[in-house]
């Protein structure tokens, strides 16, 4: 169910910074790629509904899947989910329920819903399928070009980062540090680091809703015990302003939890001189939101020109 996205490329002060553009999946972001290979395993064994707890990008891929698959999709999405997201659910062929605050409530009504009626519970990032989907990502870099120094990628629960890792170790990459970026509101695997324990933080205080995830996986943080891993923090500010310049220079519009890893590649530039920023994307912005972001900074639409 997904594509092998282009890789691009930009040198800037001698370095050159390789950008694979999840952005260009038909979900909008990364997620299709583990996503759909747990629907598709579920379909297999028989499975005929899919319920999802996720307003952002893992949602988007289960609705997106199930229709795919000719399956029933049952979406629970916090009550934060911006309207335009919960339409485009919808226009998937999605049954929507807006539950709770935050994702964790969402969460606990999509699991009951699962016991009730034996559908199908799709994580949005801890599931070993969701990873070795994800690490495909890899397999088609290490196709197209050379080992980079360094892989930049966002972090919320931690399933983008094991499947990367996972891809990284079979493509032979496993020397080559990866550097984990989060939003200083939602950093649960810095938490998790620096306490060398998974642990819950007590809110998410930022704008990247996609990084929302109050409690890494456990794996994500077995991963830092077995490869380099380099923790970034960045603010909003600085993803929203990262977000207004690739736009400007790519012409593509990616979400704040997308912006912090391309903020710590421009911030890291001296440091790598051939780095591969993942570019997961988001299905939760549009031109409107952008704007609305840009505004709250008092940044300027000519960010990075």
């Amino acid at each position: 169910m997904h594509r092998n996205t282009p890789i691009l490329s930009e040198t800037a002060d001698g370095s050159v910074t390789s950008y694979k553009m999840e952005c260009w999946q038909p979900t909008g972001s990364f997620k299709i790629r583990g996503i759909g290979n747990l629907c598709r395993k579920a379909h297999a064994r028989g499975a005929t509904g899919l319920v999802s707890s996720s307003g952002g990008n893992a949602g988007m891929a289960a609705a997106y899947a199930a229709r795919e698959l000719g399956m029933d999709a049952r979406i629970v999405v916090p009550k934060t989910t911006a309207e335009f997201v919960r339409h485009r659910l919808v226009a998937l062929g999605a049954q929507v329920e807006a539950h709770g605050d935050v994702w964790d409530q969402a969460d606990e009504r999509a699991r009951r819903y699962c016991e009730d009626d034996g559908a199908a519970y799709v994580p949005p990032f801890d599931h070993p399928d969701i990873w070795a989907g994800h690490a495909t990502l890899v397999a088609e870099c290490a196709e197209a070009m050379e080992p980079p120094d360094e892989v930049i990628l966002s972090v919320g629960g931690g399933g983008l980062l094991c499947g990367v890792l996972q891809g990284m170790h079979d493509a032979g990459w496993d020397t080559i540090p990866l550097v984990a970026v989060e939003t200083a509101g939602a950093a649960s695997l810095a938490a998790a680091m620096a306490a060398d324990e998974v642990v819950d933080i007590c809110e998410i205080a930022s704008i990247a809703k996609t990084l929302g995830a109050r409690r890494v996986a456990e794996e994500a943080l077995a991963w830092t015990h077995r490869h380099p891993v380099i923790s970034e923090l960045v603010g909003d500010r600085e993803a929203v302003e990262a977000c207004l310049e690739f736009a400007n220079r790519q012409r593509v519009l990616v979400e704040p939890a997308c912006g912090a890893a391309l903020a710590v590649a421009s911030r890291r530039r001296q440091a790598s001189r051939n780095a591969l920023v993942v570019v997961c994307g988001g299905s939760g912005v549009n031109l409107d939101q952008l704007n609305r972001w840009r505004a709250q900074f008092g940044l300027d639409w000519n960010q990075g020109l």
